[in-house]
């Protein structure tokens, strides 16, 4: 399949004679030809860049997506950005299968340029090069009715079964090593193709567990195909790009304001790792305040708050931040371990689920989680399958306490530090000793034993992943 694209982006360079690059619809490379004139302006950085990484940047993507590619039937041409990196104009001849685009033929422009039969004819060959692409994507759906199988199968011969499946479907990518992806929720069907994938299957709500996958919809799987597992990295940026974009600090720029995409590095789109609620020294503990015990005057006095309570106080770094109206189930994805037998996949898939849960819960692991890195969530993960509702917590976790309930995983989360925890929470110590009473109070724990305090903490996080 490789050769058969070389031959078609050679053809098409020979007819319009000048190189020409073959990228699949996310902007990886998949063939380009020959460079070899001593014009330095023959390549840009843009270009560059493409063929040496195989892919292009987020900030790239946006900027030729700008031009109306995705929609185009016909050539576009697109102008050059000098500060920007493209040193040269572009023509643009989208790959499209019935109507739907599978890709972007490259080229570099020049005076005169082709003339209108030449760009006929070239894009005779992008359409022949649409239909090998739409068949390789078709090859990889018609896999998912048994990758699926194996997902939900259940233990037993069932299982076996569902593993020899695949396996006889997969051929000889059947013993390599393997990932598997959970991307929830997903309300839609399973995308054409998704980079790097051997499968890909929408699994229902009702299989896809109690994370995010089961509000209304299912979760996405993907089964990634690894050289090695060293490559997983470049994977997970396919993956981040299955992800809705969200806006960042800084705006893509755009083409009508003659701004380029940047010929230097830049991010995957989704790409990035998030950071937790940040929290600086925020209040004053007060003078000669330590960082141990608590004293116990506070207890036993009655309200939810303080005197002192600061109105705007924020999380401690590393803790998962204020609990506000929950708005709708952001999409976010997590990736089990990488595996070299096809039968270990259902419990690579209970990882990847895992792991998109802890990032819809904790917004520091970033929307590609690694089940690797989520740390005490793999335990909570296996641990709470259901919502938790222990006697003991039940009424702390009640709407009416949203403040007390942070406080308390706040100050878990620094260890029991009442000089850390008042300082991350911006409130002075006192007003922290008086919300501690009523936790305790509220719950029946006293915080002072090493088991209450698991039992809250464990409470507390597991909360979050069905929140």
């Amino acid at each position: 399949m490789k050769g058969d694209y070389q031959d078609l982006v050679d053809e098409i360079s020979a007819l319009l004679g000048a190189p020409a690059t073959l990228e699949n619809r996310d902007f990886r490379l998949i063939a380009f030809g020959a460079h070899d004139s001593d014009d330095d302006l023959e390549m840009d950085p843009v270009r560059t860049r493409s063929i040496l990484t195989r892919q292009s940047t987020a900030a790239v993507r946006s900027w030729f997506e700008g031009f109306g590619i995705a929609r185009a039937t016909g050539p576009v041409r697109i102008p050059a950005a000098p500060d920007a990196g493209v040193l040269r104009g572009r023509i643009c001849l989208p790959v499209r299968y019935r109507g739907i685009v599978q890709g972007y033929v490259w080229l570099l422009d020049q005076e005169p340029g082709p003339g209108p039969q030449a760009l006929a004819a070239a894009m005779e060959v992008a359409e022949r090069v649409g239909v090998l692409l739409a068949e390789e994507a078709k090859a990889g759906a018609d896999l998912s009715r048994e990758f699926l199988a194996v997902l939900t199968a259940g233990r037993g011969w069932q299982q076996d079964m569902a593993v020899a499946a695949l396996r006889v479907a997969l051929g000889p990518g059947g013993d390599g090593l393997h990932a598997a992806v959970c991307v929830a929720p997903w309300p839609g069907e399973a995308p054409a193709a998704v980079p790097g994938a051997a499968a890909v299957c929408v699994v229902p709500p009702a299989a896809a567990g109690d994370g995010p996958g089961a509000r209304g919809a299912g979760a996405l799987a993907v089964l990634l195909r690894l050289r090695s597992a060293d490559a997983l990295a470049p994977a997970l940026t396919a993956v981040a790009r299955l992800l809705p974009r969200t806006p960042g600090p800084s705006p893509e720029p755009r083409p009508s304001r003659g701004a380029g995409p940047g010929a230097g590095g830049g991010t995957g789109a989704g790409g990035g790792t998030g950071t937790g609620a940040g929290g600086g020294a925020g209040g004053s503990a007060g003078p000669g305040a330590g960082t141990g015990s608590r004293p116990g005057a506070g207890r036993g006095t009655a309200g939810s708050g303080g005197p002192g309570a600061a109105a705007g106080s924020r999380p401690a770094a590393g803790s998962d931040g204020p609990r506000t109206a929950a708005p709708p189930p952001a999409m976010t994805a997590g990736v089990g371990e990488p595996v070299r037998s096809l039968a270990e996949l259902p419990g690579a898939w209970g990882q990847a689920r895992a792991a998109a849960r802890a990032a819809a819960a904790q917004p520091r692991f970033g929307p590609v989680a690694q089940w690797s890195a989520i740390g005490p969530y793999r335990l909570l993960a296996a641990l709470a399958p259901a919502p938790v509702d222990d006697p003991a917590v039940r009424a702390l976790l009640g709407p009416a306490h949203r403040e007390l309930t942070r406080t308390a995983e706040v100050f878990l989360d620094c260890a029991g530090q009442a000089g850390r925890a008042a300082a991350a929470l911006g409130i002075h110590r006192q007003t922290l000793y008086y919300r501690i009473a009523r936790v305790e109070q509220l719950t029946g724990l006293d915080l002072d034993e090493g088991e209450d305090r698991l039992l809250l903490h464990m409470a507390l996080k597991a909360s979050r992943l069905h929140g």
